[in-house]
């Protein structure tokens, strides 16, 4: 960034960033009675459960800011934690931000965030009621708390599974995996030559599933309108292996997958096939799809059957059947977490 165009953090120091980023922030729901500007925010949730979810993201292992734009990290930072909340069949209501900060970031980078985050807001009809700032020595931190509601018996676990029930789930998986991929490899060609420009071309798709992911505010009311409640949920952040076995282990169920019922996007393949690996692979394993995965009562089936957006992958088992993914030519494999996880993984192609 230009000199010129740059203001310095340390001109304002912290309570005047606090000022400055807080200054236009508007609330938006009737329990959200104090926001920026207390010793805490005040929320009335009128007697519903409260649904607290908090996400932290560093530079390095979570984001790379060589081909992530700081408005788009800004956005993903509130949608994924608003995922989670919707994974529970709440509302998301509420975020506090949290930001630790090198000197190597201005003002109008810091701007750029909240631009992505205030945009999330806004689009998701979520408050920003509070948060924190200060200085780190070592890249860009971002803590999102996300606080949603729901009625108590709306709520949905991840445990509740039962035996025989379909798994389903939303959309389509591995894209976001093969976004990275892409994004990834660009920046090694960079690194080889500068000169060198991205080639991007027809893959905004799948980009757009990395860098800027969506989470599933439709599905809930989709799914009451036709009179169906899911046993279980849980959105897919780790992976559908990783993800399916939360359920699993915590339903104490085993599960069958299978690949030819797996939703894959067509961009998703094509570009698997130039990487010359299983588009399964990245579905399994890839993760920040950000997709709903569900379970629901076999009585359900025909009412979901001829929904567009939602498939049916397989089925719950007994524990001792374990966790299974069917191949096409009906070889089983025992299914093995081996997606995101945040105390082993670094961002990369091999995360």
């Amino acid at each position: 960034m230009d000199d010129k165009q740059r203001s310095e953090l340390s001109d304002l120091g912290e309570f005047g960033l606090i000022d400055h980023i807080t200054k236009d922030i508007k609330l938006r729901n009737k329990g959200s009675l104090k926001g920026v500007g207390d010793d805490a925010a005040v929320i009335d949730n009128s007697g519903k459960i409260s649904l607290v979810s908090t996400d932290l993201l560093v530079e390095g292992v979570h984001f790379d800011l060589s081909y992530t734009p700081l408005k788009h990290l800004g956005y993903k930072a509130a949608v994924v934690n608003f995922s989670d909340i919707y994974a529970m069949n709440g509302t998301p209501e509420q975020i506090t931000i949290g930001l630790a900060l090198s000197n190597r970031f201005s003002l109008e980078a810091i701007n750029e965030i909240y631009e992505g985050l205030k945009l999330a807001c806004e689009l998701y009809n979520v408050d920003l009621v509070g948060g924190d700032t200060t200085s780190s020595l070592s890249g860009l931190f971002i803590s999102v708390t996300a606080i949603g509601s729901a009625k108590k018996e709306d709520v949905i676990y991840r445990n509740t599974a039962r035996v025989d029930d379909l798994i389903c789930v939303t959309g389509d998986l591995g894209a976001a995996y093969m976004g990275l991929l892409v994004l990834e490899r660009e920046k090694q060609v960079f690194k080889a030559n500068p000169d060198m420009q991205p080639d991007l071309e027809g893959l905004d798709y799948i980009l757009e599933r990395q860098l800027k992911p969506e989470a599933r505010k439709d599905i809930s009311k989709m799914l009451e309108g036709i009179k169906v409640k899911p046993s279980a949920m849980i959105d897919i952040s780790d992976g559908l292996a990783s993800d399916i076995m939360h359920i699993c282990k915590g339903s104490k169920l085993g599960c069958q997958i299978y690949t030819d019922k797996l939703p894959i996007d067509s961009v998703t393949m094509n570009m698997a096939a130039d990487f010359q690996i299983d588009p399964n692979t990245a579905v399994m394993n890839g993760g920040e799809d950000y997709e709903l995965l569900f379970t629901v009562s076999p009585g359900d089936y025909e009412k979901l059957k001829d929904i567009n957006g939602i498939s049916v992958i397989g089925h719950m088992t007994d524990a001792e059947t374990g966790m299974n993914l069917v191949t096409s030519d009906g070889m089983s494999i025992t299914i093995k977490a081996q997606g995101w996880d945040g105390l082993k993984d670094k961002l990369s192609p091999e995360a």
